[in-house]
């Protein structure tokens, strides 16, 4: 497959790893769906384009809600990615909106398989995408450069929610450079909101005031990231002792409330609606030993979830917070 397109073997390898992760053999697959255990082998392997068919059977089985087909470009969209490739400076929009699709399909399937199942299709996909950039011009390097920080500050989300921490953070590093380089707060922001989780994950409060601060004030940030931002922040000021501090972020962002929901958040961010925020203030209540208060928070944010959403590997941790507000209360 040329560079910069994805690949049969990236789609063939999630739905292997899916498969494995659902405790689902190969025969019992083919069995499941009613197609031929050969041409299915072929599809697994590498060795052959599945039809439309096939790709929603497979996201059907294993509950991906569309998200496997997504990371497939179709047979057009094959030809002009391989044409800008082959010639950067006729890079067009479609080049460049088909890539953003398969972007977004890579960021649903993080809505419902584990980190493990998506990171090797996807580092694979963010090098073919950075390598286009690389050599790119013309008018449309900026929203290719856009679709290049985004891939890459995923791929350091996944690999942070793995706990492969050194190149994570390289990763979202580079991915705060990208977006800097065109202007972009908002991928800036939520770079730096990932450097956030992983602190939180490390058990570094200092990590979680400092980074969820910086993108809270990055210059272009949404107000719905603001507003997540400043919660989180408060939770890691509170986690230090530094009670007013956190006091005052937390004043901030409820400042922010009717004005984050006022407007849809970013496509970039599109979870950060005022029921997922509701999460962020109940870490923020359970870092100022709030517990009552956290309770409500998360208990709130967890159902307010869309359906695709409440059962995400990423609301693991919010479980777990909401146990240590129950057990503390």
């Amino acid at each position: 497959m040329p560079r910069g397109s994805p690949r049969r073997d990236d789609f063939a390898d999630l739905v292997r790893r899916a498969l494995h992760d659902n405790g689902c053999s190969m025969r019992a697959a083919a069995h499941a769906i009613h197609y031929d255990l050969s041409y299915l082998s072929r599809v697994l392997n590498g060795k052959q384009r599945p039809s439309t068919k096939l790709t929603k059977a497979l996201d059907d089985l294993l509950g991906t809600g569309g998200a496997l087909a997504g990371t497939l470009l179709d047979e057009d969209d094959v030809s002009r990615v391989a044409r800008s490739t082959a010639n950067p400076s006729t890079s067009d929009a479609g080049t460049v909106d088909a890539l953003a699709g398969v972007l977004a399909a890579y960021r649903r399937l993080d809505d419902t398989a584990q980190p493990k199942t998506v990171i090797p299709a996807t580092l694979a996909q963010m090098r073919e995408v950075t390598g286009l950039l690389k050599d790119a011009r013309g008018p449309h390097r900026d929203r290719l450069a856009e679709v290049a920080s985004e891939f890459i500050q995923f791929s350091g989300w996944i690999l942070a929610q793995d706990r492969q921490d050194a190149e994570a953070v390289r990763l979202l590093n580079e991915a705060v450079e990208v977006a800097d380089e065109i202007g972009n707060g908002t991928l800036a922001a939520q770079a730096l909101n990932f450097k956030g989780y992983l602190a939180r994950q490390q058990g570094r409060s200092e990590g979680v005031a400092r980074w969820y601060s910086a993108a809270a004030y990055t210059p272009g940030a949404h107000p719905a990231q603001r507003l997540g931002d400043m919660l989180q922040a408060a939770a890691g000021l509170a986690e230090l002792g530094a009670t007013d501090d956190a006091l005052r972020m937390v004043e901030n962002a409820e400042r922010l409330t009717d004005v984050a929901a006022a407007v849809p958040p970013p496509e970039t961010a599109y979870w950060l609606t005022p029921e997922f925020n509701r999460l962020n203030m109940g870490l923020a209540n359970l870092g100022l030993g709030r517990y009552a208060d956290a309770v409500d928070h998360i208990t709130a944010g967890l159902a307010g979830l869309p359906e695709g959403l409440k059962d995400a590997p990423w609301t693991g941790e919010h479980r777990d917070a909401l146990a240590r507000a129950q057990e503390a209360r």
